[in-house]
């Protein structure tokens, strides 16, 4: 008989988001316990958390967290940033030695603001130079990695259970109004440092339990426009997918989920509302390549808010919870009762129709 850790689970990953529709700060050490009871859901090879808020201080910059293999590349690196952007602080990422986390690389994080002439001599706005300077890191410089690049936010990823990255990275330092939260199980991709969840562009967050039968085609398609997936997972295109139907065509929440876990069209032909009708018919036919099959459930995590979402037929777990002003969203309702044991009105949205929190204008 196999035992654990030699058999494939399919079902296997774990996530877990908190957010506080009020805006009320929560110590990273609340998600970081609601990883502990779905523990067997990861196999070690990846974990990590996003949390919103936790940079108050220099909230109008962007927060660029980075991997380095050695101090050269991370030197090397500086002088391309310089180039770009004003430096207003530049750190190494406070960690915790535990045994269970090891190989780490050097982990540093940059508090920059896009050079004005620079801006001006590219005629880019900020966040398209953002993304093109983070590509462009990830895909021309060998050895170096920016993993997280919004404002206001961050994520700390790494190899190893999602309980012991929490405590290698401290989180119970920082306090945000919303985290998201990620126990890898990978089946067809390797684990490594810069493969663990969440995937981030901007300050676009995701967390994914599931596989991606249509990777190729939505790979294919998003790299027409300037994307790279370089990071061995198939998770990784769709945080690009967001960004470019969020940022670049400018679609809301509700229509996004309404491409990438698209109606059947049996579905749209019932109907009634013509205009409902022909906006699903336009998005399922301009984007039909970015429509993401096969078994899923993510959470996106954006400055103000979350959206949580199941693929179509609804074939990975997971279940809602609220109690006064926080929303949960897990894997399993046992993550949900360890951040709040009085947790109420716990249940599984639907195949296909997401879970959209904003937090309260002005709160974050």
């Amino acid at each position: 008989m196999k035992s654990e850790g030699q058999v494939r689970i399919p079902s296997g990953c774990a996530i877990a988001a908190v957010i506080s529709k009020e805006g009320n700060k929560m110590s990273g050490e609340m998600i970081t316990n609601a990883m502990k009871p779905m523990h067997d859901r990861s196999n070690g090879l990846g974990g990590g958390f996003a949390g919103y808020g936790i940079y108050p201080d220099y909230k109008d910059l962007y927060a660029l967290h980075m991997f380095f293999d050695e101090r050269a590349t991370r030197k090397n690196c500086e002088a391309f940033l310089k180039e770009r952007f004003e430096i207003v602080k530049s750190e190494i990422i406070p960690t915790r030695k535990i045994p269970s986390v090891t190989d780490e690389p050097i982990i540093w994080r940059y508090f920059v603001s896009p050079l004005k002439s620079v801006l001006a001599a590219l005629q880019l706005d900020e966040k398209e130079f953002m993304v093109r300077t983070v590509t462009k890191i990830n895909t021309e410089m060998k050895g170096a990695y920016v993993f997280s690049s919004g404002k206001n936010m961050g994520t700390f990823k790494a190899v190893g259970f999602p309980e012991d990255v929490g405590v290698f990275y401290r989180l119970e330092e920082y306090e945000g109004y919303s985290w998201t939260a990620h126990g890898r199980y990978p089946t067809n991709t390797p684990g490594w440092w810069g493969g663990a969840h969440p995937f981030t562009l901007l300050d676009y967050s995701v967390v994914h339990n599931g596989e991606i039968s249509s990777y190729d085609s939505n790979r294919r398609f998003i790299e027409m426009f300037g994307y790279k997936c370089t990071l061995q997972t198939d998770t990784e295109v769709i945080t690009y997918i967001m960004d470019y139907l969020l940022r670049v065509q400018k679609l809301t929440l509700g229509e996004t989920a309404s491409v990438i876990a698209a109606p059947f069209w049996s579905t749209i032909g019932t109907k009634k509302d013509e205009e409902d009708k022909k906006k699903h018919i336009f998005l399922r036919t301009v984007f039909s390549n970015l429509l993401i099959t096969g078994p899923f459930s993510i959470v996106l995590g954006f400055n103000g808010g979350i959206m949580a979402l199941n693929d179509r037929l609804k074939l990975r777990s997971m279940v809602v919870g609220e109690k006064n002003d926080k929303i949960f969203v897990a894997s399993e309702e046992a993550a949900i009762r360890t951040m709040e044991p009085d947790a109420e009105n716990i249940w599984a949205p639907a195949g296909g129709e997401p879970v959209i929190i904003h937090v309260k204008k002005g709160a974050y």
